[in-house]
């Protein structure tokens, strides 16, 4: 297979990105249709082992394809996809270590849009080797979006950079204020002293009244499972016959691990709102419905109130925290998700996976697969057929759908970090919504 067929195959993989947009005709679900799904409705060819491993051969050979192209523009254009699949598949990773480092110091002569996606793969891939190349390179970089990505991998190298960038941010970028991505890198680069409000008062918080509300719950980093709960239209988790609190994993990592207010970084934390839910085209995602979350900006006012008449006519940060109850108003990592809207993020949807999980065996949140910023819950296909054997986001969006009062699956999202270590567990979850009283 030459680099030409190669390069349309890689552009079929990649479209597993959830900034994906969404499609015109794809399949939309009411209430009563997402409640009369079962697993054995859905299958994915590409879930089965002969599926997987065919997938998987064409992404490695187009890796190496890559890879051997001689030093040119064929070859600078090919990097981008080259690392998307690297990061992806966990392949050739070293192999490809040395064409992001030569690419590195040429980076102040390239688009923004290259610089982001080669800054990217330093911050996922080689923060550590990559950081000596960096230095030199941040007064290069003119526009927000790569000079946070590059001072994020900075930071991962080594938590000593900040003393350095949090000086160097506002010469480069005096009305840094003004910028979303910029102004969720100072947050960082000056943490606030404040302890985080209660959780308890979150959960229990009426956001609108009469609506569903998911809560994922998750730690800083991203680097573990998160769990997710579901409140009912009357303010009360959903429990099953036995009284159990109901609670499903969920990962919100992305492969990048950068921070959400940028393009393919974690979910952001903080308030979406829920509009929907349907199937998507993007082959990582699969065929079991998505849950259509929208973030601020992205969804108007209107939308995300779920109103017909217009109401405000723009975001403010006083219409994000009407949402909020009090004590959280002030607390400045919850306005992630606003942040995010600002700076262009969409289309972080929760969805299912057709990843294999197996790539990412030994990892601390195995058998979570990240993707490009969406919440992700694990399923399991049969690996003769590709048929969905069993589905914790099929069941999620069940419970979901069952504790609205609306066909239209209007609703919202709350992703909110615990502290602690570990994967959220149960026993934590049903602590903090018996503190809420709900």
């Amino acid at each position: 297979m030459n680099l030409r067929s190669l390069t349309v195959l890689g552009a079929a993989l990649l479209l597993a990105a959830c900034t994906t947009p969404l499609q015109p005709g794809e399949k939309r679900y009411s209430a009563a249709e997402l409640l009369a799904l079962k697993p054995a409705d859905l299958s994915w060819p590409a879930t089965s082992t002969v599926g997987e491993r065919a997938l998987r051969e064409a992404a490695v050979a187009d890796i190496r394809a890559r890879l051997v192209l001689p030093a040119g523009p064929e070859r600078e254009a090919a990097l981008p996809k080259l690392f998307d699949l690297v990061a992806q598949y966990n392949a050739e990773i070293a192999a490809a270590r040395p064409l992001l480092l030569q690419a590195l110091p040429t980076l102040g002569q390239r688009d923004a849009e290259t610089q982001r996606a080669l800054l990217t793969a330093a911050h996922t891939l080689y923060a550590t080797d990559a950081a000596p190349l960096i230095w030199p390179l941040l007064p290069q970089l003119t526009t927000s979006k790569p000079f946070a990505i590059a001072a994020y991998t900075l930071l991962q190298a080594d938590g000593a950079a900040a003393d350095r960038l949090r000086v160097m941010l506002p010469q480069q970028f005096p009305s840094w204020a003004d910028d979303a991505r910029l102004t969720a890198l100072m947050q960082r680069l000056r943490p606030s002293a404040a302890a985080q409000p209660p959780l308890a008062e979150l959960l229990a918080a009426p956001l609108r009244p009469g609506f569903p509300v998911i809560v994922s719950l998750q730690r800083p980093g991203r680097q573990v499972m998160g769990l997710a709960l579901v409140r009912d239209a009357g303010g009360r988790f959903v429990r099953d016959g036995a009284g159990q609190l109901f609670t499903s994993p969920q990962l919100a990592l992305a492969r990048s691990g950068l921070p959400g207010t940028i393009t393919n970084g974690n979910t952001p934390q903080g308030l979406f709102t829920v509009v929907g839910a349907g199937t998507a085209t993007n082959p990582n995602i699969g065929p079991t419905p998505y849950l259509h979350s929208k973030l601020p900006v992205e969804a108007t006012p209107a939308e995300f109130e779920h109103v017909p008449a217009p109401g405000a006519a723009a975001w403010d940060e006083a219409l994000y925290d009407s949402y909020l109850p009090p004590s959280w108003r002030a607390w400045p990592p919850i306005k992630e998700a606003l942040l995010s809207g600002r700076a262009g993020r969409d289309e972080l949807l929760v969805h299912g996976n057709t990843i294999n999980p197996a790539y990412y065996a030994g990892t601390t949140y195995h058998p979570g697969a990240p993707q490009q910023g969406c919440l992700v819950s694990h399923e399991d296909w049969d690996a003769a057929t590709g048929r969905l054997v069993a589905s914790r986001q099929l069941t999620l969006a069940q419970t979901y759908a069952g504790a609205g009062a609306r066909s239209d699956l209007a609703g919202y999202l709350i992703v909110v970090e615990l502290p602690g270590e570990g994967a959220v567990t149960p026993a934590e979850a049903h602590a903090l919504v018996m503190a809420a009283g709900r």
